[in-house]
């Protein structure tokens, strides 16, 4: 008996015990008491024939031996855990997640589903809008579209679509004859709505950086508001309530409309990028290519129109 195999169970608390060199925390990854992971390092000591742990006052060190198998037993289970994880997938039939951050989602992402839908109508797809980075794996998330720096980005993220920046407003603000909106420096007439970062961490372009590159630092506006979600930028500017600025590609069907127009011909194109991440295990899903094929080709065809429409480009102000 001692030759054969020790169970899963024993395995799993020695490699949570050799991973925290302490009983009591790997306890509490297991979510079990102290004195249970203890029996289970005496069980597997006294099944395997040999010490894996040296006990000391105030610490905890593996034995030769017991470095040589947590090497083996660390790798065995995250074998376990992709094959699992690569196997559910493949046999389920649930939706594609993605998870995106809140305005992409509103305003690029959502608006294009249908047309997704009329290409694989039997796909079913779940939205996951959430400002905060989140673990792909530990959240069973298929994909992920992230912005951010073009060196901030993974070795396998894809490029997806960049962003220009510029001011928008309704059409009844920009052509009030008593505010004209025909230069930069009207904008001081103007109310003007921030979009604030919660995390106070996004990559986002403010009015300050803007008004800074087309060489009006100093211009005080009419007034402010100030929202902490970028699409309440948006419907703010769609009511005539301000000034915004507009983040091509987001604000396409919004001045395709005429809901939204941009007074001035001047942009700035941000070098952040958006960029798609597919999770390792979630590649092999029929559903999950078809998505990822369908999302690269709508921002392929946006950015052929942005260039098309585009005579002229201005790189990001440093902050």
């Amino acid at each position: 008996m001692r030759h054969s195999s020790p169970s899963l169970d024993l395995l799993r608390g020695f490699d949570a015990a050799a991973r925290h060199l302490s009983f009591t925390q790997a306890a509490a990854e297991l979510h079990v008491t102290q004195s249970a992971v203890s029996r289970q390092i005496k069980a597997l000591e006294e099944h395997l024939g040999f010490k894996l742990f040296r006990r000391l006052n105030r610490a905890l060190l593996l034995t030769e031996e017991g470095q040589a198998l947590a090497q083996v037993v660390a790798a065995a289970l995250a074998d376990i855990e992709r094959a699992i994880n690569r196997l559910s997938v493949l046999a389920d039939d649930r939706p594609v997640t993605v998870t995106t951050t809140v305005s992409f989602a509103a305003l690029w992402l959502v608006p294009r589903l249908a047309r997704f839908r009329a290409a694989y109508p039997h796909t079913d797809i779940r939205i996951d809008a959430n400002n905060e980075y989140v673990d792909l794996e530990r959240s069973r998330i298929d994909l992920a579209v992230r912005f951010c720096n073009p060196g901030a980005a993974t070795a396998d993220a894809l490029p997806l679509i960049g962003e220009d920046v510029f001011p928008v407003a309704s059409p009844t603000l920009a052509r009030d004859p008593a505010r004209p909106l025909k230069r930069p420096s009207d904008l001081g007439s103007h109310v003007l709505l921030h979009y604030e970062d919660p995390r106070l961490a996004g990559p986002w372009l403010t009015w300050p950086e803007w008004l800074q590159a087309l060489k009006v630092p100093d211009l005080r506006p009419a007034g402010a508001l100030r929202f902490s979600h970028y699409d309440q930028v948006i419907r703010a500017a769609i009511d005539g309530e301000g000034v915004a600025l507009g983040r091509a590609p987001l604000l396409e069907r919004y001045l395709a409309s005429g809901e939204l127009i941009a007074p001035f011909r001047s942009r700035v194109t941000v070098n952040r990028k958006y960029f798609l991440i597919v999770a390792p295990w979630a590649r092999e899903r029929p559903s999950v290519r078809h998505f990822v094929e369908w999302l690269l080709a709508e921002a392929q065809s946006q950015s052929d129109t942005r260039s098309a429409e585009t005579t002229s480009a201005r790189k990001e102000p440093r902050p």
